[in-house]
């Protein structure tokens, strides 16, 4: 059977460890900052994104107007149209 002295020992044994591995933890602050930091860059990255899909979008529009005047001029030129 333990003693208190034996529970006391084994207390401060599992402290010791504890503290041995949540010491190299960020505190609370740290880490929320840090997380503050990340959320911007990935807000940043985001609206880039949607930006470049949009002019990918546009860049598509424009490429399908084209084919379709290109086809209108070929036809109206009696030129055949290139598969």
């Amino acid at each position: 059977m333990l003693t208190q002295n034996d529970v006391k020992v084994i207390e401060e044994i599992v402290e010791e460890k504890i503290t041995a591995k949540t010491k190299l933890l960020p505190t609370k602050e740290e880490f929320f900052s840090k997380m503050d930091e990340v959320m911007g860059e990935l807000k940043t990255s985001r609206e880039a994104l949607d930006l470049h899909a949009g002019q990918h979008a546009d860049i598509h529009d424009q490429l399908e107007n084209h084919g379709v005047r290109i086809g209108k001029l070929e036809k109206n030129a009696r030129i055949p149209p290139v598969v």
